[in-house]
């Protein structure tokens, strides 16, 4: 489904920051925006006034007022008209300038939210489209525990009964953090960033069989728990059968098995950890964590083994 939000809900998320007033439409406090494609496009989600691109949230500052005052009366009129026929989220007026009545009368009549705030203009443009990008940003709910490892988002994901959580409990004991158990929730913030969070029901807890809930923080502190990561690596859980490659291929012992997984809109390294009796799952997920901060980085051990290997080759040594 689409992620959307409606002009009370967006008031009240803001208000306290932005120090917003209600001065009129106060009727239209259920107008929604939805997260669809065309957003991406024209119109923007925040602006300064605009009839031909019309933006969702329409912020009036110094110069867009004078506009309005320098139109004679009948054009005035029919601009702040076509206004509101446009159906914006919420007009903002920007420095608690003075509202014009017939602008009043209009979002009243037309029940079109209408805010004042003491902030600039820009202040107002930076953040409301920053907020609401995040808000209605690309997101996706993903089985697993997402886990702060050496400070990178690591997603532990597998089948069921595969030892996530025990995985998980081991981590957070070594001095690594929990983020979300069973459901984190990714939201694609930016082209290349995907950031975690855990859902509100199920903060700071953790599912074990066996035992049952454990409240994380409450146990280990609060800095056992974390309320969001980026999410960088994915380590799958997996248990060895006929159709696994054979204990004996040499490019997998060597680089490791490595692939991908596609979540929203980018690929997600995924490295996969046979579970079997006797493994430290948790060294191997630290040691996974590690390398992939150094491939990050340009130093991959096993492209430099065999280019080592390669030279030793050319030299015609053992």
């Amino acid at each position: 489904m689409n992620a959307t939000i409606d002009a009370q809900t967006l008031f009240n998320q803001l208000h306290e920051r932005l120090a917003l007033r209600w001065l009129a439409g106060q009727q239209g406090s259920q107008r929604t925006l939805e997260a669809v494609e065309t957003l991406a496009r024209r119109p923007s989600l925040a602006g300064y006034l605009n009839i031909i691109y019309p933006n969702k949230v329409q912020i009036l500052g110094t110069e867009e007022l004078n506009w309005l005052d320098s139109l004679d009366s009948r054009l005035r009129w029919e601009t702040i008209e076509r206004v509101m026929q446009y159906g914006p989220l919420a007009l903002v007026i920007s420095k608690d300038q003075p509202c014009p009545e017939d602008l009043r009368e209009a979002a009243e009549e037309s029940r079109t939210p209408l805010w004042s705030s003491p902030n600039r203009g820009h202040e107002l443009l930076n953040l409301l489209q920053y907020h609401l990008a995040r808000v209605l940003a690309p997101r996706i709910t993903l089985h697993g525990v997402f886990m702060e490892v050496y400070s990178i988002g690591v997603l532990i994901t597998g089948e069921s009964g595969s030892g996530k959580s025990e995985l998980a409990l081991e981590l957070v004991t070594r001095g690594h953090r929990l983020v979300a158990d069973d459901a984190p929730e990714f939201t694609q913030i930016a082209p290349d960033v995907l950031d975690g969070t855990c859902p509100e029901l199920l903060q700071d807890l953790l599912e074990l069989r066996g035992l049952g809930v454990l409240n994380i923080r409450e146990m280990f502190g609060d800095t056992a728990v974390k309320r969001n990561k980026y999410l960088r690596l994915i380590i799958h859980l997996s248990r060895p059968n006929a159709e696994m490659p054979a204990d004996g291929d040499g490019m997998i012992r060597l680089t490791g098995d490595l692939g991908v997984r596609r979540v929203l809109d980018l690929d997600v390294p995924l490295i996969t950890l046979p579970v079997m009796p006797g493994r430290n799952l948790a060294v191997l997920a630290e040691a996974a964590a590690r390398t992939h901060i150094l491939r990050a980085k340009g130093l991959d051990p096993a492209v430099a083994f065999l280019a080592r290997h390669s030279q030793f080759l050319e030299q015609g040594l053992p």
